[in-house]
């Protein structure tokens, strides 16, 4: 008797192995995938689960202004994130249509995240669960420069 629950024990502890390690092959999948469509754009500093975001720094302030507003635009980010961009920008002397004359900021509308390492990231090329994680991102990141 004894023999046989170590036996049903076993074979119960191996289906539920297998099944736990079926559950996370599609986040695995998910990871992996992430990190194909981004590439080794980041560093440690920037990172965000793994997505290799650059790091937003006063240098790159109009840029993610301009991030911001392409999140907006999208629907990523809700209505608040718009006083925020507009603080931000008020803060750094390009509000009231300044900003459309600036380099980083077009860069930041078209969904390009340059960061103060020199590096960039394309909002464009990753999928939508994972633009809503990277507005949330930038967003955190403006407030700390305003």
């Amino acid at each position: 008797m004894a023999r046989h629950l170590l036996r049903t024990c076993t074979i119960a502890l191996a289906v539920l192995t297998a099944l736990s390690a079926q559950a996370a092959s599609p986040l695995d999948r998910l990871k992996s995938a992430a990190g194909e469509q981004l590439g080794a754009s980041g560093s440690a500093a920037g990172m965000l689960g793994g997505l290799g975001l650059p790091s937003i720094g006063g240098g790159t302030a109009s840029n993610a202004a301009g991030v911001l507003q392409y999140c907006i635009e999208r629907k990523y980010l809700a209505g608040g994130a718009a006083g925020i961009k507009d603080k931000l920008l008020g803060k750094i002397g390009l509000g009231g249509g300044k900003e459309t004359q600036d380099k980083g900021y077009q860069s930041g509308l078209s969904g390009i995240l340059s960061g103060s390492d020199g590096k960039s990231f394309d909002m464009g090329k990753i999928q939508d669960q994972l633009k809503d994680k990277a507005c949330e991102y930038v967003l955190d990141n403006a407030k700390s420069l305003i």
